[in-house]
């Protein structure tokens, strides 16, 4: 790679403050990166404008970065925290900014990183694991899911011993790609990632299966996708066969949610259910969609996406009581947009509904049971067929879901039903029992259901 700038310019666009000091501390430091390097110990300020200059040098010149790293070994004193934090930073703010070959040195430093075993070793290793997108099957793409996936499985040991949740973080991620990297052929090097995916889900599964449970209940939402796949049979045949019961009751962390959203929807999604009034927000809804969900395999994202609001974006009180746009109706109209598509609606609701089927007051959080249920509420005066069709997605998915465990299920649901009335999400259930716009049959069986947990208490 010959050296050049490691950023493409954008005109109307103001330099970012991180890729700023980057560039400007390498300007001034340029004549320092040149062995012989200098035997005094930098002072504080002077070590972090060598690590960003030494940052941005590796970026730009592939010829030199062994150099360059060298020079950061020997300067570093606090286990390469700050230059971890500068590489994170890079890929949550710059990555697309990079140019390629710079992308393929950002890869080539976390490498680095992960062999001194780095402070903050798991956040960056997170941030590159977002930036997979869904549903993209560009050469870009493919290639970083490809690099990923590689650096997981070369670096095991190492990455086993010392950051071993970060492997929790590649399975689920992994996992879900896999998911709809399936439904997609004739992408030649797609077929080698889809190879290299599930050799490394296997391995997790097959010798280090207590760390693979840490997930959570997901984990079986994210494996029964992919049980028509060969390798995956004997593992989920083992999975059900055990006290699944227990990974049911296990709920899964916030924090694996993100990894399937780029930190820029992120930020939308957040600014959407946190600033935008109702009234104003048919904009903001236009932009998101032409941003993150145009293409013909984009949709897939919405499963993830409805996933992260039940389970990561809880307003507070204010919020809740305030104009803004709530949950429910911008997870109303992501249903909307995938109605066309019935494989990735009933995924989507599935995401909806995934916590009702375990509920536990004594664990699982109300709020996120609170959008479905608000959802269906709201729906019945001028969207009927939307409170009917999520009724009896529900009904269906108690009797289909888990039949060994339908007990287990109805009580989930029947609770999530109760403590929602409970806390006054909605005044009284009758408000479902007694509408009209409600099939009779439907409403049969979910006073059947509801009764059936009175029984139990």
């Amino acid at each position: 790679m010959e050296k050049g700038k490691p950023f493409v310019a954008s005109l109307h666009e103001v330099e970012n403050q991180l890729e700023l000091s980057l560039r400007q501390a390498f300007e001034s430091l340029e004549p320092k990166l040149q062995p012989p390097f200098s035997q005094d110990i930098p002072d504080p300020q002077e070590f972090i404008e060598l690590s960003r200059a030494i940052l941005y040098a590796a970026l730009c010149d592939s010829g030199s970065s062994k150099t360059h790293i060298k020079h950061l070994h020997a300067l570093v004193t606090d286990g390469y925290a700050f230059f971890t934090s500068l590489l994170v930073g890079t890929v949550v703010e710059l990555y697309g900014k990079l140019v390629d070959a710079a992308k393929v040195q950002l890869l080539w430093l976390t490498k680095e990183m992960v062999d001194v075993s780095s402070v903050g070793l798991e956040d960056l290793l997170v941030s590159l694991l977002r930036r997979i997108g869904s549903g993209d099957y560009g050469e870009q793409n493919v290639w970083l899911c490809f690099e990923l996936v590689s650096l997981f499985l070369d670096k095991w040991d190492c990455l086993l011993e010392d950051a071993p949740l970060v492997l929790t973080s590649a399975l689920y991620s992994f996992l879900r790609l896999l998911a709809d990297h399936c439904r997609v052929s004739g992408i030649p090097k797609l077929e080698n990632v889809k190879r290299l995916e599930i050799k490394f889900c296997v391995k997790m599964f097959k010798e280090q299966l207590n760390l693979s449970l840490k997930i959570g209940r997901d984990l079986v939402r994210l494996l029964q996708d992919l049980v028509h796949i060969s390798e995956f049979k004997e593992i989920w045949n083992d999975l059900v066969c055990s006290d699944v019961s227990k990974i049911y009751q296990s709920k899964t962390s916030s924090r694996y949610f993100l990894l399937r959203i780029t930190p820029e929807m992120e930020t939308q999604l957040r600014f959407l259910l946190g600033n935008v009034k109702l009234g104003s927000h048919k904009r903001h809804q236009v932009w998101f969609l032409k941003k993150f969900l145009l293409g013909p395999e984009k949709e897939t994202v919405l499963i993830d996406i409805v996933r992260f609001i039940c389970c990561a974006v809880h307003p507070t009180n204010e919020i809740i009581r305030s104009e803004i746009m709530p949950r429910w109706a911008v997870i109303g109209w992501f249903l909307e947009l995938c109605k066309q598509n019935h494989h990735v609606e009933g995924r989507v609701k599935l995401a909806l509904f995934y916590d009702w089927l375990f509920f536990d007051e004594r664990i699982d959080s109300i709020m996120n049971v609170e959008p479905a249920v608000l959802l269906m509420l709201w729906s019945i005066p001028q969207y009927p067929h939307i409170t009917h069709s999520l009724v009896e997605f529900l009904l269906h998915i108690v009797d289909t879901y888990d039949i060994t465990r339908r007990d287990m299920i109805t009580r989930g649901v029947a609770a999530a039903f109760r403590e929602i009335e409970r806390k006054g999400v909605v005044q009284s259930l009758d408000m479902f029992l007694s509408s009209p716009e409600i099939a009779t049959d439907l409403k049969k069986k979910l006073a059947n259901l509801l009764s059936c947990h009175q029984d139990i208490n």
